[in-house]
């Protein structure tokens, strides 16, 4: 008896084994099912976030195609729709688009030191530097460094020694810190979120007032020109080519302006507002959007006046007191169009503005853009709750066609 009741006993333990390892089976089982779902909903999610970030890409490429070309100011549908931009739902997903005018920013491929320097927290050896980057030389300004520096540090690199090709590059120069270039507004979208106005509470760390701190990415750029036409599209006319007869022609001026074109032209026009004096401003306003003094097809670092914030305008107008002023009175004048400023030559109406200030800066203006970034934010809808999130950034070159794509990111911010 004593055996067949060890043996029920034993049979009984066995039993009781089994039953444990088939829970821990199960539950690891159900566990990794669970895990699986997850992941499965996870990429689910995934996947419409991206093609919602694409159709939010798609949209505004269509918006800057369809937007007309005389000029370019923030009341154009692609800069000011909420309608096609903001919380767009779209299978289960939203996204949300925002356009920026590459050529508001100053182009960091062709500022000079002193414009560089008018950026906020902006130093003489950063900008000594960032000159250096890009210049085509191994030989260091006076503050600042070549490829040697670069080379000693723990992953080394090359400077470029060219152009930078992606504004972030710059994060690669010396001393120049995300602080610097992203400042306070991380998420781009051009607001004063809660926690950018929250201190060092939550990221990102900030001063704590209510005023939004832009980084340099929103007064910088790369990729900006101007195409070298008027506004119907025609190669603009080089005023320091042709007989004053072929000049008369193709501006349609009088035959004694044009004569006075030649005649002051000596070794040639250095800025288009060297025209200001000899043929007056009524007969200047008439033409300077047709008029050039470069053969190039493409003028690259061209700032659109009807879009550039003040830093940027007062940075090409020198800096000082004067030069802010006179920005000022450009965005107020401007504000004040329905379709902005739509010739170059509109700036001496401005108050403030000065024959000398306007010829520093007619080399480096336009009216028109070609060149925009457009950010889409895409968040996924988990039954009223937000989900996953994904961000694309293109910058897309609208003269050709289709449109040329110049840089693309898709992933998490920044």
């Amino acid at each position: 008896m004593g055996t067949d009741g060890d043996k029920k006993g034993l049979v009984l333990v066995a039993v009781l084994w089994v039953v444990v390892v088939l829970t821990i089976i199960v539950a690891v089982l159900g566990r990794k099912s669970r895990l699986d779902t997850k992941v499965c909903f996870a990429r689910i999610e995934g996947l419409r976030c991206k093609w919602a970030c694409r159709a939010g890409i798609e949209t505004a490429i269509g918006v800057l195609n369809e937007d007309t070309r005389e000029s370019d100011c923030l009341t154009d549908l692609w800069s000011d729709n909420d309608e096609d931009f903001n919380d767009i739902l779209l299978e289960r997903c939203s996204f949300t688009t925002r356009v920026i005018d590459e050529a508001s920013k100053l182009n960091v491929n062709a500022a000079t030191k002193g414009q560089l320097l008018e950026l906020p927290e902006m130093l003489e050896e950063i900008a000594d530097a960032i000159i250096d980057w890009r210049d085509e030389n191994d030989t260091p300004s006076e503050g600042g460094v070549e490829s040697g520096y670069y080379e000693e540090m723990p992953f080394g690199y090359m400077a470029r020694n060219g152009p930078f090709r992606t504004i972030r590059e710059l994060l690669l120069v010396k001393d120049v810190m995300e602080e610097f270039f992203y400042g306070e507004d991380t998420n781009f979208n051009g607001q004063l979120d809660y926690n950018e106005r929250d201190g060092d509470k939550s990221p990102p760390a900030d001063d704590g007032d209510s005023e939004l701190d832009l980084g340099w990415i929103a007064y910088l750029t790369c990729y900006s020109y101007d195409n070298n036409k008027d506004a119907s599209g025609n190669q603009r006319v080089n005023i320091n080519e042709g007989s004053a007869k072929q000049l008369e022609k193709s501006l349609g001026i009088r035959n004694d302006k044009a004569e006075l074109i030649v005649k002051n032209r000596g070794d040639g026009y250095k800025s288009i507002g060297d025209l200001i004096s000899p043929l007056g401003l009524p007969t200047f306003s008439q033409i300077a959007d047709r008029i050039t003094i470069s053969s190039e097809e493409k003028l690259p670092g061209k700032v659109n006046v009807n879009t550039a914030p003040e830093v940027v305008l007062a940075a090409l107008l020198g800096g000082d007191d004067t030069a802010y002023q006179i920005a000022e009175n450009i965005i107020t004048y401007r504000e004040s169009l329905m379709y902005g400023i739509e010739s170059i030559g509109e700036l001496m109406q401005v108050g403030s503005m000065n024959i000398d200030a306007f010829k520093n800066i007619a080399g480096s203006i336009t009216t028109r853009s070609d060149v925009f970034t457009i950010r889409c934010v895409a968040t996924a809808d988990r039954n009223g709750f937000a989900g996953a999130t994904l961000e694309t950034e293109a910058v897309v070159d609208r003269s050709s066609t289709p449109c040329k794509i110049l840089y693309w990111y898709q992933g998490t911010s920044n």
